[in-house]
C-alpha cells in the first residue's frame, strides 16, 4: 500500500502555527513512508476564499522546505461532490432541514439548560408534506444533513489516542450543505479522501468527534476509511489555549528573523516524547517519526524555546547555506569568526559593520587614553601574522603590568564599541592592521 497524506487547508487566511504543525507532520510521515503528500486547498467557501491567500500557502510550505506530489482544489471537484450527494439522497443518506439558525440556536438553549447534551432532535425528520410545502411556499430553502445510524456503533483505532468509540445517538446529524447550496466541510472532504486514495489523516484533536461522523459517510458510500491520528492541540508558553498561537505564522516567524529549520525542528517533535533538537537538514527527523511516541498531554509552544533553537542551528550554518544573505565582502572565514555570537543570520550585518566600520566608539576612561596609544603604536611595528593579538596582549602585559579586563577591555571597546562579541584574536585580522591602528589613535 502506497501511503498517501494531504493537507487541506482553506485559503481563506494565512497559516499558522498550528496548520503549520499538521502540515508537516503529514509530510514527514509521507515521506518516511516513502509515500506521497498532496496539498489540497479546501476552498468550497467562495465568498472568503482568496487566489492571494492560495499562493501565501504555497509560498508559505515552500519556504519551510515541504514539497507536494499533486494539488487539488475542491472548487474544480463540484460536479463530483453533487454526483455523490445525489447518490447519498437516493439511499436516505441525506436528508433535507427547514429550521433556521436562530431556531436551532434556541433549542441549544433550552437543552443545556435541562442539562442536556445540545443534540440535534432530527425534527426535521418528521416533517409531513404540507409541513414541507408551507416551508417552500414561505420562501425557506433547506439546509442538508447526513443521517448517522443510530444503530452502528463508531469506533477506530487512533494511531495517537488508541481506542476510539463513539455512540451516534449523542451526536447531532452533522449539517453537509447550506440553504443556498454551498459544502459545508465534512462531506466533501471525505469524497476528496476517497476519490485521491488517502491513506492516512492526521490533524488535531479538535477533529475527532468530526472523525466519529465522516467514518459513517466513509461508510455510506462504499468506501474504506483511512487511517487516523489526532494529535494533541498546542498551547501557549503559559500552558493554556492561547489567541495568540492563531497570529503566528511564517510572515512572524521570517520577521523575526528565522530560520524555517527551526520551525520544523520544533514542530515536528513538539508533543512527542523525543528530544527537540537543532537540526540544519529534516532527514533525521523523516527517519525519527513514530506515531507512537506522540504524547496526549497538550503541546506547549514557547516561543523563548523557538528562538533558543533558531541560535544553535545558526551557530551550525555552513557559509554555503547563508552566503546569498550575507552583507557584501563577508566571506567564510569572516562567517567562522561572527556565526557563534549571532542569534539570527541577519544580526551578521550588524558585526560586519564592526568590522567593516565606521564605529562609534566610547571614550577611554582618563587611564586608558595612554594605553591605547601604545597599544597603537605596538601594533603598527608588530609582524600582522595570524597571532597578531597574542603578541600584542603579550607586549602590552609586559610594558603596562596590566591584565584580565583592565588589560582586555579597553582594547575591545577601542577596536568594536563593544563590551563583547566574537574573540578578538579572530577579529582583528578581519579589521586589518591600518583600520585596527586608527581606532587606537583616535580613542
Amino acid at each position: 500500500m502506497t501511503v498517501i497524506t494531504r493537507f487541506a487547508p482553506s485559503p481563506t487566511g494565512n497559516l499558522h502555527v498550528g496548520n503549520i504543525r499538521a502540515a508537516l507532520h503529514n509530510w514527514l510521515w509521507a515521506r518516511k513512508s516513502g509515500g506521497k503528500f498532496l496539498l489540497r486547498l479546501d476552498d468550497t467557501d467562495q465568498e472568503r476564499s482568496r487566489p492571494e491567500y492560495a499562493d501565501a500557502i504555497r509560498a508559505d510550505l515552500r519556504w519551510l522546505g515541504f514539497d507536494w506530489d499533486d494539488e487539488q482544489r475542491q472548487s474544480d471537484r463540484f460536479a463530483l461532490y453533487e454526483e455523490r450527494f445525489e447518490a447519498l439522497k437516493a439511499t436516505g443518506h441525506v436528508y433535507p432541514a427547514y429550521e433556521t439558525q436562530q431556531e436551532l440556536e434556541l433549542r441549544r438553549k433550552v437543552l443545556l439548560g435541562r442539562g442536556l447534551p445540545p443534540v440535534y432532535d432530527r425534527a426535521a425528520l418528521t416533517l409531513t408534506p404540507d409541513q414541507i410545502a408551507a416551508h417552500e411556499a414561505d420562501g425557506r430553502q433547506p439546509h442538508w444533513r447526513f443521517r448517522l445510524d443510530h444503530d452502528q456503533p463508531i469506533a477506530w483505532t487512533d494511531l495517537i489516542r488508541g481506542d476510539q468509540r463513539f455512540d451516534p445517538r449523542l451526536l447531532s446529524d452533522p449539517v453537509i450543505r447550506r440553504a443556498d447550496g454551498s459544502w459545508l466541510y465534512m462531506l466533501p472532504s471525505v469524497i476528496d479522501d476517497i476519490d485521491m486514495g488517502v491513506t492516512h489523516v492526521l490533524r488535531g484533536e479538535d477533529h475527532v468527534t468530526n472523525t466519529a461522523a465522516q467514518i459513517q459517510m466513509f461508510a455510506a458510500l462504499g468506501a474504506p476509511m483511512p487511517q487516523f491520528a489526532h494529535e494533541a492541540l498546542l498551547t501557549g508558553s503559559e500552558g493554556k489555549l492561547s489567541k495568540r498561537l492563531g497570529s503566528l505564522g511564517v510572515a512572524h516567524f521570517r520577521e523575526i528573523g528565522l530560520e524555517p529549520m527551526a520551525i520544523v525542528a520544533m514542530l515536528a517533535r513538539l508533543g512527542t516524547s523525543m528530544a527537540i533538537e537543532p537540526m540544519a537538514q529534516p532527514q533525521p527527523l523523516i527517519d525519527s517519526f513514530d506515531f507512537a511516541r506522540f504524547g496526549r498531554a497538550p503541546a506547549r509552544f514557547d516561543e523563548g524555546e523557538l528562538a533558543h533553537l533558531n541560535q544553535k542551528i545558526v551557530h551550525m550554518l555552513p557559509y554555503a547555506a547563508v552566503a546569498d544573505r550575507l552583507p557584501s565582502g563577508m566571506d567564510a572565514k569572516a562567517w567562522d569568526v561572527i556565526r557563534p555570537n549571532l542569534e539570527t543570520v541577519a544580526q551578521a550585518d550588524d558585526w560586519w559593520r564592526i568590522v567593516t566600520g565606521p564605529i562609534e566608539a566610547p571614550a577611554p576612561a582618563p587611564e586608558d587614553g595612554e594605553f591605547l596609544m601604545l597599544a597603537a603604536s605596538a601594533l603598527s611595528q608588530a609582524n600582522f601574522d595570524a597571532d597578531i593579538w597574542r603578541t600584542l596582549t603579550d607586549k602590552l602585559k609586559e610594558e603596562t603590568g596590566r591584565k584580565g579586563k583592565s588589560l582586555f577591555l579597553p582594547l575591545r571597546r577601542a577596536l568594536t564599541a563593544m563590551d563583547h562579541g566574537p574573540d578578538i584574536g579572530q577579529l582583528l585580522p578581519l579589521i586589518g592592521r591600518d583600520e585596527a591602528v586608527r581606532r587606537l589613535s583616535r580613542a
